[in-house]
């Protein structure tokens, strides 16, 4: 028997998952998720189920599947993933990105944390059920979709705007980013996240004269952008805290005995996930790309730098006409690509159900909710009246930086952290 087999099953199907390389470029640029979709369809139909693919784009194909539940009449729970990945540049890594190594107790690969573990924790939840001869508490409707790194646009977007009927009836849904353990001074606690950023891309474009790259030349455009960039890439954006993010800082500060009206000093009680925290705080304007000059001892006449937006929920166009104020008139702002951000009560009876399942796993750990700097499925699929949680429950190592893996380097997750969200979640299904 090989190590491969030697795995929990949850572990190995994330682990099938991660060798299909799904890299997500942006803007239309991907290797496609076909072959990821037909493994998870290939799957689901070895339990019975009859899934259904949607690829309005070459490649970039969707999956789902509707699993009935003891009482039909209740509203369906969809549980999403997405099958695309970030790029992985291999010389970096200490593993090949794409082959799913077993090293040290985790999984190590690209998508490991985003999101395949979740893909798979999905998977093995819903067969634990029908292999038992049991079913879900309500319908379930099983998603996963592609392009959830580019915003959705070839993917979620689409599934909802062509193929609504997938969700029909359903009023919830859970996803990632949220459920995962943290340490706060000492202390364990879960997230669950009820909140998303509004995300906002943007190219910076600034416009000179083409000259030689010898001369006395005031009217450089590189000069020109990159002086905005530095002032947005420098800004200082206010704290101002949304209910979600209110009621955090004061779990929070219970918890560590830190002084609420500090938040920043409050989300440094939890160690490495303290930025991932503090973005929440606040809007965020990070410069992600340049583009300008095509020869050295020539002067472009044109440049252009790209810009990842994130701003509380509702706060989009106030942000747009701050930046455009950083960056002075002299810059064209385009937006590349805009969505919505969202917030949703941490109560009613899926919070309860979510919070009651970690805590029969981990009893007397507290469960506190947050908003998430980035942004998920969740948000087309809000375009249908569906709520949207994350809940991708992962018990942790307290010193474990496991924010930092969203797109980083050596990407892992462990595996009994696998092996814990899987029965978290079953749990869920079973009686929700």
């Amino acid at each position: 028997m090989s190590e491969y087999d030697d795995l929990p099953e949850v572990a190995r199907v994330a682990r099938d998952l991660i060798r299909f390389d799904t890299t997500n470029f942006g803007e239309g640029r991907s290797r496609g998720e076909r072959e990821a979709a037909e493994y998870v369809g290939a799957y689901l139909e070895a339990l019975g189920l009859r899934p259904e693919y949607y690829e309005p784009i070459p490649r970039r194909t969707n999956v789902s599947v509707r699993i009935p539940g003891r009482d039909s009449s209740k509203p369906a729970l969809v549980l999403h993933g997405h099958l695309d990945v970030v790029p992985a540049v291999a010389e970096d890594w200490s593993v090949d990105p794409f082959e799913g190594v077993v090293r040290d107790g985790m999984l190590w690969g690209r998508g490991a944390v985003d999101m395949k573990d979740m893909d798979a924790m999905i998977l093995t939840s819903v067969a634990e059920l029908l292999r038992a001869g049991e079913q879900p508490e309500r319908d379930l409707v099983v998603t996963f979709f592609a392009d959830e790194e580019n915003g959705g646009v070839e993917g979620s977007q689409l599934v909802v705007r062509d193929r609504p009927e997938w969700f029909a009836g359903a009023t919830e849904a859970i996803s990632e980013v949220g459920g995962y353990s943290i340490g706060v001074d000492g202390h364990r606690a879960y997230l669950l996240q009820v909140g998303e950023k509004a995300l906002v891309w943007l190219r910076l474009h600034a416009t000179g004269r083409a000259g030689h790259g010898s001369r006395l030349h005031p009217e450089n455009a590189i000069t020109r952008l990159s002086e905005a960039v530095a002032k947005l890439g420098r800004a200082h954006w206010p704290i101002e805290l949304t209910r979600t993010t209110r009621r955090l800082v004061d779990d929070l500060a219970a918890l560590s005995g830190r002084d609420a009206s500090d938040p920043d000093a409050v989300a440094d009680a939890t160690g490495p996930t303290s930025a991932f925290l503090a973005s929440t705080f606040r809007t965020t304007t990070n410069p992600t790309g340049l583009t300008a000059g095509y020869k050295h001892n020539v002067i472009p006449d044109a440049a252009s730098a790209a810009i990842d937006v994130r701003t509380l929920p509702g706060q989009e166009d106030a942000v747009l006409a701050e930046i455009q104020r950083i960056v002075g008139d002299d810059i064209r702002i385009e937006i590349v690509h805009r969505d919505i951000g969202l917030e949703v009560p941490f109560a009613g009876s899926l919070v309860d159900t979510m919070v009651g399942a970690l805590g029969r796993h981990d009893p007397g750990v507290p469960v506190l909710p947050y908003l998430m700097g980035g942004g998920t499925d969740n948000k087309a699929l809000s375009e249908l009246g569906i709520a949207g949680f994350g809940f991708a429950p992962l018990r942790l190592p307290a010193d474990m930086d496991f924010t930092g893996m969203f797109h980083g380097v050596d990407e892992r997750v462990p595996i009994d952290a696998l092996v814990f969200g899987q029965r978290v979640l079953t749990d869920l299904i079973r009686t929700y």
